[in-house]
């Protein structure tokens, strides 16, 4: 970890920028100008110390959550640690659910005290939401990195109780189990849907020869995946693989929803999708898409 937290407007004037290390946010409010103004003030005041706190404890937000508590003390940390502690029967760390946990504290600092319509935080494509009653927001889902054109979009308002947004999948962020180009969880929090998508994106998946693995540990030396093996490449799949990997998917994500972990998802493999949750008004997706 080297140099200090930076804040600054962006050109627009509206939007924040907060970076330091490797977590880099964007933030918007709407309201009174006084009351954005001590937003982003606050906001800025409580990133300050978060990657310090999160490489204070990072041995133990490394650990897989399971029977034994993890014993964190700060604010990030403990949203990482309860996000993932309902996953704990699938092998989970916190670290699946530290970049919605970041965007959950740092909305949660600004909105003390103040008086806004809307806001969000914007961590990595991890998103923390709030929302007025009577507000909403307009969410476009990329599918896939390579393409980066919006295949659905997710309409959340006050009354959907979602209030987190997450993304995730092979060729993304961070290594991964599956195979998924993308995998878009609504929950109630940003780091319950960065959890979620985590572990629905490391679902996609189906044996085949066109699958290429390698332990986790041979490609990031300090990774919470140890020796696991994560997908380095994916060739050409047939459409009977593709239809696999997604209903496995789809089978881990609808379970999520039944227990109350998530609102709904998306996944997407090349060119095919599943939608989970369609009861919301939440995603309008392409032809090839099917509900759950």
């Amino acid at each position: 970890m080297s140099g200090t937290a930076q804040a600054a407007l962006l050109a627009d004037g509206r939007r924040l920028h907060l970076q330091h290390g490797p977590i880099d946010l964007i933030i918007a409010a709407d309201g009174a100008r006084e009351e954005v103004a001590a937003a982003y003030s606050q906001a800025g005041a409580a990133f300050a110390p978060v990657l310090a706190g999160l490489v204070g404890e990072l041995s133990l937000l490394r650990r897989p959550v399971g029977a034994e508590a993890i014993a964190v003390t700060g604010p990030v940390a403990q949203r990482m640690v309860d996000a993932c502690r309902p996953h704990a029967a699938r092998f989970i760390t916190p670290m699946a659910a530290v970049a919605g946990a970041v965007a959950d504290h740092v909305l949660a600092a600004m909105l003390e005290g103040r008086s806004l319509k809307r806001a969000y935080v914007n961590n990595g494509g991890d998103i923390a939401l709030c929302l007025a009653p009577g507000t909403f927001f307009e969410i476009g889902i990329v599918a896939s990195l390579a393409a980066a054109r919006i295949e659905a979009v997710a309409t959340v308002t006050a009354g959907s109780g979602v209030r987190g947004i997450a993304t995730s999948g092979q060729g993304g962020r961070s290594l991964s189990l599956g195979i998924a180009d993308a995998v878009t969880v609504l929950a109630r929090s940003g780091a319950e849907a960065d959890a979620a998508a985590t572990l629905i994106a490391n679902a996609v998946d189906v044996a085949s020869p066109a699958i290429e693995r390698q332990p986790a540990d041979t490609i990031v030396e300090d990774t919470d995946l140890g020796a696991l093996p994560v997908v380095t490449a994916v060739g050409i799949l047939t459409p009977a693989e593709i239809e696999a990997a997604l209903d496995a998917g789809r089978t881990v994500a609808a379970n999520m929803r039944d227990r109350g972990l998530i609102t709904a998802a998306y996944l997407h493999l090349r060119g095919r999708q599943r939608l989970v949750g369609a009861a919301l008004p939440v995603l309008t997706q392409g032809r090839e898409g099917r509900a759950a």
